[in-house]
């Protein structure tokens, strides 16, 4: 009886592992069948992807504790990309998007939403700026610091993904707490600027960063860029980032709970220099935008330009260049700088690069220039 068995099972697993080499695990094949699919649909690129739609606003859109056990703060850890951005940096830090400080637009978009309660619509906006000058289109993948292989293999130059750190698109001159690119560091955290944001809120704010503050302070770091920097410039992309730079502490980095747009210096050397949540933090009771950008602009008025001919003390106003009042000048310029990095995209990059400069047109619109037409550079 017993060899009888042993016979039968002999025989099962003999006819069990012939089949298993004569006819591949199915779900083995099911998902190199997969694969193939999406290499033939991608070019074959290793990481590529058809660029999905931004994410809509969160069903919930009211205050909420956001630095929780779910989201708990842990230190950088060798190869986490951290940029100019105290933003991005603390929800990098937080777990909102990946640790190591590289994401897709959409999860950045999902986290800025979720972490700050940032309108959709502005996150829409900046989120894919930022990507189509810094990020790869190819991959989807965009670095909140400098250029690293987690985003995939290299696009087409003059393309070059070299994330939120490439000065003159997202990253410029004039930072609160950064240097300009000119003196070597434009991103990491600079304590001599950190102490003007002390003092200035010592001021003009008793102690605290609101928008008197953030006007006298921008104008400043204007002053000091001009008497400092030769290479010194402000216009077009930086003009209106550096304007939403400055009111981005008091929209996003307030408590939520508190009925005073003022920040705290604890508060702000957490963002700024720890890259942290303060203890027991919520985010803003309401989605949020660029609220009293126009009020710190019109404290300081201020026209673009840049010093010229190598010289400090040099400014002289473009009047070419787009600002506040000449939405669509900006648009255009943007359009211009995408399609001086990207002359001649084929394939997956071309129809990825149509879907991404419509995501960021309608962001564009809503924030900006509803007046603006869109352009298609690309075709539709």
């Amino acid at each position: 009886m017993i060899a009888t068995q042993f016979v039968l099972l002999t025989t099962l697993l003999f006819t069990f592992y012939s089949a298993s080499l004569a006819f591949p695990n199915i779900a083995d094949l099911v998902k190199r069948q997969e694969v193939e699919e999406a290499n033939s649909r991608t070019g074959g690129i290793p990481g590529a992807v058809n660029a999905p739609p931004p994410p809509g606003p969160p069903r919930f859109k009211g205050t909420k504790l956001v630095h929780d056990r779910a989201h708990p703060w842990k230190p950088l850890k060798r190869g986490d990309e951290r940029g100019p951005c105290p933003g991005m940096n603390t929800l990098a830090s937080h777990g909102y998007i990946s640790r190591d400080g590289v994401a897709s637009p959409s999860e950045m978009i999902t986290a800025v939403q979720e972490g700050f309660n940032m309108e959709n619509k502005l996150a829409i906006f900046v989120t894919y700026m930022a990507h189509l000058m810094n990020g790869n289109l190819v991959t989807d993948k965009l670095s909140i610091g400098g250029k690293t292989k987690k985003t995939g293999p290299n696009p087409p130059a003059p393309a070059h993904a070299g994330g939120f750190n490439v000065h003159g698109t997202f990253e410029g001159d004039a930072g609160m707490t950064r240097a300009d690119a000119f003196f070597g560091d434009n991103h990491s955290f600079n304590q001599t600027l950190f102490d003007k944001f002390v003092d200035f809120s010592n001021r003009y704010g008793d102690g605290f960063y609101n928008l008197t503050v953030a006007g006298e302070l921008r104008f400043q770091r204007l002053q000091d860029s001009i008497a400092t920097n030769p290479e010194f410039s402000f216009k077009n992309v930086r003009f209106p980032t550096a304007y939403a730079e400055s009111v981005f502490p008091i929209n996003f980095f307030v408590d939520g709970r508190k009925k005073e747009k003022k920040l705290d210096m604890d508060s702000a050397r957490s963002f700024f220099k720890d890259m942290r949540f303060p203890p027991d933090f919520f985010r803003s009771a309401m989605p949020i935008g660029s609220e009293g950008i126009n009020e710190v602009f019109a404290m300081h008025p201020f026209l673009p330009g840049g010093n010229v001919d190598g010289k400090v003390n040099n400014f002289v106003v473009d009047p070419t260049a787009g600002d506040l009042t000449k939405p669509c000048v900006l648009y255009d310029d943007i359009l211009n700088t995408v399609k001086g990095l990207y002359p001649n995209p084929t394939g997956l990059l071309r129809r990825n690069l149509i879907k991404n400069l419509h995501h960021f047109y309608s962001g564009f619109a809503a924030i900006l220039g509803e007046e603006c037409v869109e352009k298609f550079p690309y075709g539709q």
